[in-house]
């Protein structure tokens, strides 16, 4: 990519659908930049939940992963201080940063500097939303953040109805300030067809690799399946499996269904991601290298 000792530090965004082969292209980056990798997927930052995820094999090159435990919860806010931190500390040694995940709030909410998100609660508001039917609830929070939807138990009123809560009404506002990185966004977006046959042949991988171990694990760990980290795609499915509740033919069918449809919810998401450069897979590499050199 040339000299670059003279050259303002790239924060690059590798993003795209689940099974898109974002990590190869961000890492394939990294590589070349010397770049700082640095994880933006919800369920990534949880420890001992590795090969469900598609966790990276080389997890020491990455910050923000294996922080919380599947029990405890996390969100954009608290995603978007500890990113910050990160690429201050990056920047002050004059290093690139390669941010990768399917987590496009995380990416945008960073990004763009998004004002933090967890805001306390209104008790007016609380009152007027107690009288509001979960099935309405739902509805307005899959319209208004789908992300959010996407990582909460649907089913649970007390948490729907306070990520409703905060986006009625939001605290005074922490601004981000990140440092003057020459910012790039990269999403690497296969074809649809292609994209299913991907995610069903990713998912008999991680069954290869022993997901089942990993979720006895976690069992054995004292974790249950209303854990925050248990939302991550399959993993309810296979722990009733474990449970004897259904069979495994029927847990995985509902594991690669849940996939398809979740990264089409993410082609939807980044068809609205601002200043996005979107590569052709073949080529991705190669493009995005020209564009940064």
């Amino acid at each position: 990519m040339g000299d670059s000792r003279n050259k303002v530090p790239f924060l690059i965004a590798v993003m795209g659908p689940t099974a898109s082969g974002k990590t190869e292209l961000a890492e394939s980056l990294a590589q070349q930049l010397d770049a700082q990798l640095v994880n933006a997927d919800a369920f990534q930052i949880y420890r001992g939940m590795d090969i469900g995820t598609a966790k990276p094999d080389n997890k020491s090159s990455y910050q923000l992963l294996d922080i919380r435990n599947p029990s405890e919860s996390f969100g954009v806010g608290e995603y978007v201080a500890l990113a910050q931190s990160v690429l201050t500390d990056c920047w002050n040694a004059r290093r690139s940063v390669v941010v990768v995940g399917g987590t496009g709030l995380y990416v945008r909410a960073l990004f763009e500097e998004y004002d933090d998100m967890s805001q306390a609660p209104d008790p007016e508001l609380r009152k007027q939303l107690d009288q509001v039917s979960l099935e309405d609830l739902v509805k307005e929070l899959v319209q208004a953040n789908i992300e959010v939807a996407n990582r909460i138990d649907l089913r649970n009123r007390v948490r729907v109805q306070r990520a409703v809560e905060r986006i009625h009404s939001p605290k005074p506002s922490v601004p981000v300030r990140l440092p003057p990185f020459d910012k790039r966004k990269y999403a690497l977006i296969r074809e649809s067809e292609e994209t299913s046959d991907r995610i069903t042949r990713r998912v008999e991988a991680m069954m290869q690799k022993d997901w089942l171990q990993e979720i006895r694990e976690l069992m054995d760990a004292g974790y249950t399946v209303s854990d925050p980290g248990f939302r991550a795609l399959g993993y309810r499915a296979l722990w009733h499996y474990l449970k004897g509740e259904i069979e495994l033919k029927d847990a995985l069918a509902t594991t690669i269904a849940e996939t398809r449809q979740y990264s089409k919810r993410q082609r939807t998401w980044l068809r609205s991601e601002p200043n996005l450069v979107v590569l052709e897979s073949g080529s991705a590499l190669a493009h995005a290298t020209r564009d940064l050199s």
